[in-house]
């Protein structure tokens, strides 16, 4: 019964990653399950790879001020449907 209690503790240790890039790749706007399973397939390769597209979009001012107005749209949208509720 240990082992399998072992075995059990280390997929829950290696499925960290995958979780992790999933997780964030999700609240940038990508495809959770696609990096889940590079996670799973690659799992330093798809962090590190990740993590290097979020620096790029992060740094480069373009997408920095595309995501900006996006978030205003989004906003004005919002205050848009609340008003045509009343």
């Amino acid at each position: 019964m240990l082992f399998v209690d072992m075995l059990f503790v280390v997929a829950v240790a290696i499925s960290f990653i995958p979780i992790l890039t999933g997780y964030c790749a999700q609240s940038r706007g990508r495809s959770f399950w696609l990096w889940f399973v590079l996670g799973w397939v690659l799992p330093l390769a798809s962090f590190f790879l990740l993590f290097a597209l979020i620096a790029r979009e992060e740094l480069d001012p373009g997408r920095r001020l595309l995501g900006e107005a996006r978030q205003i749209l989004r906003e004005a949208e919002a205050k848009a449907k609340a008003l045509a509720k009343e």
